[in-house]
């Protein structure tokens, strides 16, 4: 909580101060057109990179494989498309490295590597990612599943 706290306070202060010394070494207008120019990078980049990821989700999706990869790498583009479009260098620093697909692939492969990842999926999927197979999910499980009745209902007062 506190390493929240002053993230909030500490960052922004950062931030202003390497606008104003960038500021004065390149000049108050290059520097506005600067920021204009990397917010337009980062709403393209964002297009470009978030509409890629959504095709290989959906092409895996169509082959019954799981989609966790291309998900967190969707977070992970939306954030950096943010940090772009919010004034300052120091944010536009750390999109651009999220927005290389070697740096964003490698960051989701930590966290899909992580033992905490792993059980957060397990127990709201129910679905083990570690060991996907190209199969629906569903047939994994089929004799567990109870045996679905369809049939129609009313409610008597």
């Amino acid at each position: 909580m506190r390493f929240a706290f002053l993230s909030l306070v500490l960052f922004p202060i950062a931030e202003i101060m390497v606008l104003i010394k960038i500021g004065s070494l390149i000049g108050v207008l290059v520097t506005v057109l600067l920021l204009l120019f990397t917010a337009s990078l980062g709403i393209y980049l964002l297009r470009e990179q978030g509409i890629r990821t959504l095709l290989r989700a959906r092409e895996r999706m169509m082959n019954g494989q799981v989609v966790g990869q291309e998900m967190l790498e969707g977070v992970i583009i939306v954030a950096c498309g943010v940090l772009l479009v919010a004034p300052g260098f120091i944010t536009d620093t750390i999109a651009l490295i999220g927005f290389f697909p070697v740096t964003r692939r490698c960051i989701v492969d930590r966290i899909l590597a992580s033992h905490q990842w792993r059980a957060s999926a397990y127990s709201q999927t129910g679905f083990d990612q570690s060991n996907a197979k190209k199969t629906d999910p569903f047939e994994q499980n089929a004799e567990r599943r109870p045996e679905i009745i369809e049939g129609e209902f009313r409610r008597e007062e």
